[in-house]
């Protein structure tokens, strides 16, 4: 069973990181961050109220005894140390704030810190971004990171698997995701394939 950082930030784009949860924990250990200001953005996107006793929550809703929830002030979770030793993060979606903090070595919470030891760790680290346009800065942000191997993987639709919905475009970012991880799944059809 893998063992996996999953970070959730203030962006636009909650569904994404609530679906890459959901299939995360058909396969791997979950070690959640939510940034703080994220909440109220889930419950806007999703309708899910994850405020409160959020571990609780968490577990009530996905049922899972591989999910493991910590503040994203709580400096001192194992996540936090080179020394647990995790398969990688996600970040999704992931604000430009982050991304940022991430490009620059600013480790401000642990969101950024537990980014921060998978790069210096040699881990797999993608960011999912989630601002359009781009600006100049969000674009070198996005180089840097990139030219040091993390994978960025912004939430852009594509249409040649036929959505029919918007939960089959959120299925086929998520798919695609999971893809980058090595995450076997069958949540779109693959070109010149079958569902």
């Amino acid at each position: 069973m893998k063992n996996i950082v999953l970070a959730i930030t203030g962006a636009s784009g909650a569904p994404f990181g609530v679906r890459v949860l959901e299939e995360l924990l058909k396969t791997a250990a979950v070690h959640l961050i939510i940034s703080s200001n994220t909440f109220p953005i889930i419950a806007e996107e999703t309708g899910l109220d994850w405020t409160g006793d959020t571990e609780h929550k968490l577990r009530q809703q996905f049922g899972a005894d591989t999910l493991y929830y910590y503040d994203d002030k709580n400096m001192e979770a194992p996540i936090a140390s080179g020394s647990f030793k995790t398969d990688g993060m996600l970040i999704v979606p992931c604000s430009m704030k982050t991304l940022a903090g991430i490009a620059n070595g600013y480790a401000n919470n642990l969101i950024e810190r537990a980014a921060d030891v998978t790069l210096k760790e040699g881990r797999h680290l993608l960011l999912a971004p989630r601002e359009m346009p781009f600006s100049a800065i969000h674009l070198e942000n996005m180089l840097k990171l990139s030219r040091l191997g993390v994978t960025i993987a912004p939430p852009v639709a594509a249409f040649y698997h036929h959505p029919e919905n918007l939960d089959g475009m959120i299925d086929f970012i998520t798919g695609k995701i999971l893809d980058n991880f090595g995450i076997g799944h069958t949540m779109f059809k693959r070109w010149g394939g079958k569902p």
